[in-house]
């Protein structure tokens, strides 16, 4: 009788509590993610599908130092790059232990994103109109632009203007190479090109070369990895917003990841993630505006 009479006082507690419009709604994506994570990203497909995978899958380079690099002894990954995502994980409620990262190359990444291979990207991403039609970017997080590495006993090259007569490497139809090619800032004699900025910084190194040239951040990871013999000089020659691709349409997660960004920027950790990553190299770096578009 008693465990009737319970039975009859749950159901006409649920009756009343339906006709006052309290009924409590079946849990849906974002309620699990809360309850996973403790973090709600409202109407992001992305963060719904990170949440049911219990990871966040992150694209990412390997071979950039101080920014996108793995050791290859340890298979860890470091840089600034990595910094930033891991700051952006740890926001979204994954620690370190759900995150993979993921390589993928430069020509990859857009459809690596749009297939939904990595949830985010974070390796020396450009933000730029073309990818924007594809993809869309949170940030930008850093701007780099087109500069010179040479050695640091060498004090006859400044900038750009006085490459005549140098040799310049860069990377096989890169746009960095093709600028000097362009506007004919050294000779084409002098132009040395590789598969990779490696084989740039090795023929440096070794006076084969006199200087190397890529977006600055770039440069600035192997001044920081050889710091006693390299160095970065110069006034950057073009502009480079890195951006954290993500899907197209993903507004909520965009915005999400901007506060983020934002936060990082005015509580000092986006100074101090420079200051132990690409900073090591000497050079300084301006904080960039988000673009919230």
């Amino acid at each position: 009788m008693r465990m009737r009479s319970l039975v009859v006082g749950l159901l006409a507690t649920g009756l009343a509590l339906t006709a006052c419009g309290k009924e409590v709604a079946p849990s849906g994506p974002s309620t699990t993610a809360a309850a996973a994570t403790g973090v709600t990203v409202t109407g992001s497909p992305t963060f719904d599908r990170m949440t049911k995978a219990g990871k966040i899958t992150i694209g990412v380079k390997e071979d950039q130092p101080g920014l996108g690099f793995r050791d290859p002894t340890t298979n860890q990954f470091s840089g600034f790059d990595i910094e930033i995502a891991r700051l952006v994980a740890a926001k979204l409620g994954f620690d370190a232990g759900k995150i993979n990262y993921k390589v993928v190359q430069s020509a990859g990444r857009e459809q690596a994103i749009i297939n939904g291979d990595v949830d985010i990207y974070v390796g020396t991403y450009t933000i730029n109109d073309k990818r924007k039609q594809q993809v869309s970017f949170a940030g930008p997080y850093f701007i780099a632009g087109q500069s010179l590495l040479v050695r640091k006993d060498d004090s006859s090259i400044t900038g750009k203007d006085t490459l005549k007569g140098k040799k310049v490497c860069s990377v096989t139809g890169s746009t960095p190479i093709g600028r000097i090619r362009d506007q004919q800032l050294t000779e084409p004699s002098n132009i040395v090109e590789f598969q990779g900025y490696s084989q740039c910084v090795d023929k440096l190194v070794a006076k084969e070369v006199d200087a190397v040239t890529t977006d600055d951040a770039i440069l600035k990871g192997y001044a920081a990895q050889q710091n006693d013999l390299l160095k970065v000089v110069g006034e950057p020659f073009s502009k480079e917003p890195y951006g954290i691709g993500l899907a197209k349409d993903d507004k909520a997660l965009r915005d999400k990841i901007n506060d983020i960004l934002q936060g990082a920027l005015d509580d000092g950790t986006w100074q101090s993630t420079y200051d132990s990553t690409l900073g090591k190299s000497g050079s300084t770096a301006t904080k960039p505006t988000l673009d919230r578009y």
